[in-house]
């Protein structure tokens, strides 16, 4: 995956003046668009769409700079307006294209490059499963997307869990895990920025469809799963594990993810304070 994703980077280079739907980038990368967004944020730490954008506007820089007029150069670079492209690279970079020619002012985003860095040396342990369709069935809340901590919301949720409502999950859970789980689905952003807000899931996994009016149904087609197990301080070990499963396992692994709710469950130690084991469950197919 690393070796496409440096193709990638220079085919996007060389089309930085033309148009360039997303879609065809991952499919020059021979992998589902959904996966390569995803796997591109977790590495970069930016979208691929910001990515595109920043890479636009800092060779505008650079040709303001050689003289170019303004006009020439939003249009080049795919701005249908002048007033588009102003907003555009002041938001971008603080100061307005006529800044650059009066004063020379600049800013300059440099091109990516992709190396995996694992720190430290750590392992990851993973497992594949085949499993068959199935319902999560639980209480669910829009909530704030957050990325590190606790979200606050997700624990309000779960304080909101009635005896009535965890009797029936438990009732209803006929397959493994047999944990309550946490999912998190139809983010706005598609999960690949850490705004807006994203559909919150606390239940269990069963193949059952009868369920009262008191909990809420997702329903999940077969597939394969990547298992992550981690055990340390929570939710950092956690949120650590779901970070590195896309920066640095995905890229070297023959797989790739797919377009379906991933999940996890944690269960706390008794006797160790914020200390917990989980697994973070991801939905995969081959390359």
């Amino acid at each position: 995956m690393l070796h496409e994703l440096n193709h990638v980077i220079d085919y996007i280079e060389d089309h930085l003046t033309n148009d360039l739907p997303l879609e065809s980038i991952s499919a020059y990368a021979g992998v589902s668009d959904y996966h390569f967004r995803k796997i591109f944020f977790y590495i970069a730490g930016i979208t691929l769409s910001e990515y595109i954008r920043n890479r636009r506007l800092s060779e505008a820089n650079k040709e303001l700079l050689n003289g170019e007029k303004v006009t020439d150069v939003a249009f080049k670079y795919g701005y249908d307006s002048l007033d588009g492209f102003t907003k555009a690279f002041k938001k971008w970079s603080g100061f307005l294209p006529s800044d650059v020619i009066k004063t020379g002012v600049s800013k300059y985003f440099p091109k990516l490059s992709f190396v995996i860095n694992v720190k430290g040396g750590l392992s990851m342990d993973v497992r594949i499963e085949e499993k068959p369709a199935f319902n999560f069935v639980g209480v669910t809340k829009r909530v704030p997307m957050q990325f590190e901590g606790v979200n606050n919301e997700i624990v309000k949720l779960v304080e909101s869990i009635t005896d009535a409502q965890m009797e029936e999950m438990h009732s209803l859970q006929n397959i493994e895990p047999y944990e309550v789980v946490n999912v998190s689905y139809d983010a706005d952003a598609n999960f690949l920025k850490e705004e807006g807000d994203l559909t919150h899931l606390v239940g269990v996994l069963t193949t059952s469809n009868q369920l009262s009016d008191q909990l809420e149904k997702l329903s999940v087609a077969a597939c394969t799963w990547a298992i992550f197990p981690n055990e340390g301080p929570f939710p950092s070990t956690l949120q650590d594990t779901m970070a590195r499963t896309y920066s640095e396992w995905f890229p070297t692994s023959n797989y790739e993810v797919i377009e379906a709710p991933s999940f996890s469950f944690t269960k706390m130690d008794e006797h160790k304070a914020d200390y917990a084991y989980s697994e973070v469950w991801i939905p995969v197919r081959k390359r």
